[in-house]
């Protein structure tokens, strides 16, 4: 009898719910003039956002206006920008999308949470910590906006609904509908004892601070890693130039000292042909401090042993030979322009600048005044 009692007991809650098949947890009813879609709100996930709009929606926000208070802050507002295979956007109840509730918020990230499918539901923001009432709808999947945007929702009936808004003929100039696609109401329906717990209201004035907290912490762990990162790369760039010093240094004493001052070591013997003047040559460099720390090459794996290699360089193609004018009008520092013009197709030769041969007394970027460089160039024909 007992389990028979039970069972009837949860059928009948079963049947009080609105959307039984949609199981428990809490949804919002977008009632529009188009049609009916359901979104299930992650509140635990994104406990701050979804307080926000629940309270909204409900007219219980502990922010708003007392004029607004009581009244559902949604309903009868516009779907006031839409872009197929994009997203609909709606919650300003100015229907310009420039309108707010008078508030705004910081961004509440769960990294379970992707842009990756048609329906999602996020917060449209103008910039970091910009949340208001104004959201959207995705109907592709749109992962450029991870992190930026705060997901709180997933449509998980009616999503025919979203894509029928998608396809309306809107305004080119701002993407509004031509007709009004009207939030006739937005209900929120709790289904389930947990559900049915959340209170919007205390919940926004609890996640609040909360979220701030979460902030500041995420900005100091931030700092952390970055002085972290920071300390490795110096260790590595340390080590790199403890191993390439010596062999800087044994290039320099075995180097001829030109009438310039320009100290010049042949590493490789070339061809023995001169570039012609006009002539383009390719050009394979190292740039180092006399400390045999690097600030400068084309070479990823040297750039890679100081722990300089960089991804957005190689897609660049910076990693490849620099092409270089054999001309008297080559824009180079004299003492590289020298050393250079000294060479034959093929070679691989170390040049040692005093700083009157480099940048002098102005220095340049990370190249301070009054440095001398090193380098180590090699030649190829293009």
């Amino acid at each position: 009898m007992f389990i028979l009692s039970m069972a009837l007991l949860f059928t009948t809650l079963s049947c009080q719910n609105k959307y039984p098949e949609l199981g428990n947890g809490l949804f919002a009813e977008f009632v529009t003039s188009k049609d009916t879609l359901v979104v299930e709100l992650f509140y635990k996930k994104a406990p701050l956002t979804v307080a926000n709009f629940v309270a909204l929606a409900e007219g219980t926000h502990p922010n708003l206006a007392d004029s607004l208070k009581g009244i559902p802050y949604y309903d009868g507002t516009i779907f006031h920008r839409v872009i197929d295979k994009f997203m609909i956007q709606g919650g300003d109840p100015t229907g310009t999308g420039s309108g707010s509730p008078g508030y705004s918020f910081g961004d509440e990230f769960d990294e379970s949470l992707k842009h990756d499918k048609a329906g999602v539901l996020s917060m449209a923001n103008s910039g970091p910590a910009t949340n208001g009432s104004q959201f959207f709808i995705t109907e592709v999947p749109t992962p450029w906006l991870d992190n930026k945007h705060t997901i709180f929702g997933q449509v998980v009936k009616g999503l025919e609904v979203q894509d029928s808004i998608s396809n309306v003929k809107v305004n080119p100039g701002n993407n509004k509908p031509i007709d009004d696609i009207t939030i006739l109401s937005l209900n929120i329906i709790a289904q389930g004892i947990e559900s049915k717990r959340f209170n919007a209201a205390k919940s926004w004035e609890k996640e609040l601070p909360l979220l701030e907290e979460k902030r500041l912490k995420k900005e100091e762990e931030a700092k952390l890693e970055t002085e972290r990162q920071k300390k490795l790369a110096e260790e590595k760039i340390e080590a790199a130039a403890a191993l390439y010093l010596p062999l800087i240094e044994s290039y320099k004493n075995k180097a001829v000292t030109k009438d310039s001052g320009l100290m010049v070591y042949t590493i490789t013997e070339g061809n023995g042909k001169k570039p012609k003047q006009g002539q383009t040559v390719s050009l394979f460099y190292e740039g180092y401090f006399s400390d045999g720390k690097l600030f400068g090459t084309n070479v990823k794996k040297i750039d890679e042993e100081f722990g300089s290699f960089s991804i957005q360089k190689e897609q660049r193609g910076l990693y490849k030979p620099m092409p270089m004018l054999f001309s008297a009008e080559a824009q180079m520092i004299p003492g590289f322009k020298e050393g250079v013009f000294g060479m034959t197709i093929g070679e691989k030769a170390f040049f040692y600048l005093p700083s009157y041969l480099a940048y002098g007394e102005s220095g340049r970027g990370p190249i301070k005044p009054n440095t001398d460089l090193v380098f180590i160039v090699e030649m190829l024909e293009k």
